[in-house]
C-alpha cells in the first residue's frame, strides 16, 4: 500500500520538532506565507481510506487456520510426478490488511551424492490486496533458494480463482516467467496449481491440494 509518502511527512514533522521551538517560531511569518491549501488535506483522506481493509481482504482471510496439502512436482512436463505432503498455516496480520502463511513439510531436494531425496521443506509466504493497485499482491520465500518471489493478482469471482503472475530469476540471467491460480472450492479445499510460461505456453509444474484441518 502507498505509506511512504505519508511516512516522510511524518519524519519531516519530527525532524522540525528536534530542531527546536525556537527556529520554528523565526520562521513562523515565512510558514504562513506557505500554508495555502494545497488539497493535501484531501490526498491524505485518500490514504486513509486506502489504508482499510475490505472485500478483498476478507477473501485472502478465508484460509486463516491450519490446512493439509498434498503436492505434486513435475521435474519433466512427459515423467510421473513426484509427490510429498505437509501442512500449511495461516495467520491474518495489521487487522486483517495481511495474510501469512507458514509451510512445513518434506520436498525432493538433491542431495550430497546429486541425487533427489526427500527433505524438510519450509516456506514463508504474504498475500495482500493492494487498494491502490487494486490487485492482489504474493511474495514468497522458502529453504530452496535465497530470492523473493512477488506475485501479481486478480480475482474472478465465477471461477473463485485468484490468477497470478511473476517472473523469477532461479539462475543469474535467466527469468522465468510463471503463472499461478488459487481456486477456492469450497470454505475447506483450495486448489493451488503452478505454471511456466514457456514461448507462450503454459507448462504445468506444480500442483497442490490444501484441506482444512481447522
Amino acid at each position: 500500500m502507498n505509506y511512504f509518502k505519508y511516512l516522510k511527512w511524518v519524519g519531516a514533522a519530527l525532524v522540525s520538532l528536534a530542531l527546536g521551538t525556537s527556529a520554528l517560531a523565526q520562521d513562523k511569518d515565512a510558514k504562513k506565507k506557505d500554508a495555502a491549501p494545497t488539497g493535501g488535506g484531501d490526498e491524505m483522506a485518500m490514504m486513509m481510506e486506502l489504508a482499510k481493509p475490505g472485500p478483498n481482504h476478507k477473501l485472502l482471510l478465508h484460509s486463516v487456520g491450519t490446512w493439509n496439502y498434498a503436492m505434486k512436482w513435475w521435474m519433466d512436463p512427459g515423467a510421473p510426478p513426484t509427490e510429498s505432503s505437509g501442512t500449511a498455516k495461516f495467520r491474518e496480520a495489521m487487522g486483517g490488511r495481511y495474510l501469512i502463511s507458514e509451510y512445513l513439510g518434506m520436498a525432493p531436494m538433491p542431495g550430497p551424492d546429486g541425487k533427489m531425496t526427500p527433505q524438510e521443506f519450509k516456506g514463508l509466504g504474504t498475500d495482500a490486496f493492494d487498494n491502490a493497485k487494486k490487485k492482489f499482491v504474493s511474495t514468497w520465500i522458502d529453504n530452496m533458494g535465497t530470492g523473493i518471489m512477488m506475485a501479481i493478482g486478480t480475482y474472478d469471482a465465477k471461477t473463485k480463482t485468484i490468477t497470478y503472475l511473476s517472473e523469477y530469476e532461479m539462475m543469474p540471467g535467466k527469468i522465468t516467467k510463471m503463472r499461478q491460480t488459487v481456486k477456492f472450492e469450497d470454505d475447506d479445499h483450495t486448489v493451488y496449481e503452478f505454471f511456466e510460461i514457456q514461448d507462450g505456453k503454459d507448462v504445468k509444474n506444480m500442483e497442490i491440494k490444501a484441506t482444512r484441518v481447522k
